[in-house]
């Protein structure tokens, strides 16, 4: 038995179908996608560019629609939620690295950390749970090798530290799952191996569930378990 066996499905997606319209054509990104991701697990997505490994993980995390298909996360049917109960789930149960960090420019290291628990808690409880947020976002600065720039722009970050960065704000809510779209793509190749090392001692100690989307085929199998996609399906496993 496989540590995925014996882990719990966290999110299981059925038939996940996506079309998107084109003038007077459509067009077929996802044509029946069966996907399972388990509690605890590094899992990576690979494909070429265009095979709808991006599509997928935005459904997933619930940055998108799927035409048609089921999406379940724990017990929870993801695919009958409304806007509101969309946003909630998105917000304090998945985390998100992006290729471009999407690091607010005026805002330092600490602040652009604190910013989604900022904006799950607003208002009154935002007073009440302030301190403790910044203690966090500082613990998990510390985690990634950051305290020391905790108080640094964007702008006065290397590629390196900014997804860094971005890979604390992820975790500041405790997601159950953190999605990774190309995380390694806009750093070079030294930087891109520390950042996965990074992912994967997070994952080890914190037991932290991640998924990656990635064209790299070496950043790929360094996974768990290594999901290939080609033209919008998964490809058999060998």
């Amino acid at each position: 038995m496989t540590d995925s066996d014996a882990a719990s499905p966290l999110l299981i997606a059925t038939n996940i179908r996506r079309t998107f319209q084109m003038g007077e054509k459509e067009l077929e990104v996802l044509k029946g996608v069966d996907f399972t991701l388990h509690e605890g697990e590094l899992a990576s997505i690979v494909g070429s560019s265009g095979a709808g490994k991006s599509t997928l993980l935005h459904i997933l995390g619930l940055l998108d629609t799927p035409t048609s298909g089921s999406l379940f996360y724990r017990d929870e049917d993801l695919s009958r939620l409304d806007q509101e109960r969309a946003a909630k789930v998105r917000n304090r149960e998945f985390g998100f690295v992006f290729q471009f960090f999407h690091l607010l420019p005026e805002f330092s290291a600490l602040e652009n950390v604190m910013l989604p628990a900022r904006l799950a808690s607003g208002g009154f409880r935002w007073l009440r749970e302030s301190k403790s947020v910044r203690e966090r976002a500082l613990m998990l600065l510390d985690q990634v090798g950051l305290s020391e720039r905790a108080g640094h722009l964007p702008s006065q970050l290397s590629g390196g530290e900014r997804q860094r960065v971005a890979l604390s704000r992820a975790l500041i809510n405790q997601p159950s799952v953190v999605f990774c779209d190309e995380p390694t793509g806009n750093l070079d190749s030294t930087t891109a191996e520390d950042t996965f090392n990074l992912l994967r001692r997070l994952n080890r100690e914190l037991g932290q569930t991640f998924l990656i989307v990635t064209h790299d085929d070496e950043v790929a199998r360094q996974a768990d378990i290594v999901h290939v996609m080609r033209d919008g399906l998964f490809a058999a496993k060998e």
